[in-house]
């Protein structure tokens, strides 16, 4: 009887676990779409990820940034906001994200970093409080985007995602980063739950400014 009982707990521990999971997908899954067909919105948020030791961006990273380029060139965006980690003086995902897309081709003025962008909600949040964005496009790699989308549209955000597939060749750190997902969707629901304020700071027009350029 204990045994039973002590099953029956850890299965209902499993399926609390997974449920959160679940809500992101049911809420996500439905505003994914391909980079040729998500409905035009005014910008893309980038979300951060590795970058190497002489600033260029690590595969998954560079995939990100080349799906937001692509949605600037065929005008489903009109401003890109790169969102990412800036925590130490010798590490700066948003910088290495800008200068990759300028590199690109896409113009200095349509490409506002974000220096606080620690974790998916910090991003979602302050895109809304700090940068007022509204409405956007949410580019990043395709198991990561459910949770992404379900965050930004708690916190005020209409979003879509645009995601990538082709890291799936790096078969480790794709199935490490999607087996995150599972903490990553219930972390959200404290979050959210506790209204955890992230970083702020005065809100800036930067992105307003680009959309005006």
């Amino acid at each position: 009887m204990r045994r039973r009982a002590i099953v029956s707990i850890l299965a209902g521990l499993v399926v609390l676990g997974l449920a959160p999971t679940a809500v992101a997908l049911a809420v996500g899954g439905s505003r994914i779409a391909a980079a040729t067909q998500v409905p035009a919105q005014p910008v893309a948020i980038v979300f951060g990820a590795a970058t190497f030791a002489n600033g260029q961006p690590s595969p998954f990273l560079k995939a990100r940034l080349d799906l937001a380029r692509q949605l600037y060139d065929q005008g489903s965006v009109r401003a890109i906001l790169v969102s990412g980690d800036n925590r130490h003086v010798d590490y700066n995902e948003p910088d290495a994200m800008r200068n990759y897309l300028v590199a690109q081709g896409v113009p200095p003025g349509k490409v506002v970093a974000d220096y606080a962008g620690f974790d998916t909600y910090s991003t979602c949040v302050r895109a809304k409080r700090i940068f007022a964005v509204d409405q956007a496009i949410l580019v990043s790699q395709s198991y990561h985007l459910p949770r992404a989308i379900t965050t930004c549209r708690a916190v005020g955000v209409d979003a879509w995602g645009v995601g990538d597939d082709s890291a799936r060749q790096y078969s480790d750190p794709w199935w490490q980063g999607s087996l995150r997902e599972v903490p990553g969707n219930a972390k959200l629901v404290v979050d959210l739950a506790t209204n955890r304020q992230p970083v702020l700071g005065k809100p800036e027009t930067s992105i307003t400014d680009a959309l005006n350029r």
